[in-house]
């Protein structure tokens, strides 16, 4: 499942709303050679993940590969993160399991564990120049439940809401989560940045009441626009990005 944004010039900069990279509208940036950050979930046939636990942990896995010292500065990764931010910002998810998933945690990349779900994340690639142990993962089928209703979400934790009124596939809506966590992320302060990195990147991923979801869409919060390449319809919002921090401004 993927889904496109438009890029900053940086890995930590924050991004311009005239250079949205979640426009669905043409841009600048659709000139650029596009690249892709890989996500890939481990999803083992007698022990799937939880839905919720996994959309959290992919987003989880795009702040900690955009906060990895290798994605900074003269880091291994930060040509490949400018690349990938200076064109669409692409996520792309695909499942893998068994020795599927034991070939991609050989590759450079970062797995990050949730309570019942591994997501690894990999430096951006070329849209066409995939690691084949990667190129072969399907992107289809990724669906996943919960077994109980999520809690209600805690005020003082950030928060990414799902549109109710959108029906998304796991890989898809686990996409559109990595975004919403990476606006929020370019929108802090250093000092919030810094805070939430250092308390694990604590975030909740959570079905908006629909009552509630014209008042987030208006309210100013970072918010993700779908450019529309799978599942859904161009400039479809998906989700916003509710940090405390960015509740105060």
């Amino acid at each position: 499942m993927s889904s496109d944004q438009t890029p900053a010039t940086s890995a930590d900069a924050p991004h311009d709303d005239q250079d949205s990279p979640f426009r669905s509208e043409r841009t600048a940036r659709d000139e650029a050679p596009q690249f892709v950050m890989p996500l890939v979930v481990r999803i083992e046939r007698a022990a799937p993940p939880a839905r919720t636990d996994a959309l959290e942990t992919a987003a989880r896995a795009v702040l900690v590969m955009l906060s990895d010292a290798r994605s900074l500065g003269e880091g291994e990764w930060a040509q490949a993160m400018r690349d990938w931010q200076d064109a669409r910002i692409r996520k792309v998810v695909r499942r893998a399991r068994g020795a599927e998933w034991r070939r991609a945690e050989a590759l450079p990349g970062i797995t990050v564990a949730g309570k019942s779900a591994e997501v690894r994340g990999f430096p951006p690639v070329p849209l066409d120049g995939w690691p084949k142990d990667l190129a072969r993962l399907q992107v289809s089928g990724t669906d996943l439940d919960d077994p109980e209703p999520p809690i209600e979400p805690d005020p003082s934790t950030p928060v990414l809401w799902l549109n109710p009124g959108l029906e998304m596939s796991a890989g898809k809506a686990m996409a559109q989560a990595g975004h919403g966590a990476q606006l929020a992320w370019w929108d802090l302060p250093d000092d919030e940045r810094e805070a939430w990195r250092d308390a694990g990147f604590p975030l909740q991923v959570r079905m908006a009441p629909p009552a509630r979801w014209a008042e987030l869409t208006a309210s100013g919060l970072p918010l993700v626009r779908d450019a529309g390449f799978t599942e859904i319809a161009p400039g479809s919002c998906t989700v916003v990005a509710d940090h405390p921090a960015l509740r105060r401004r």
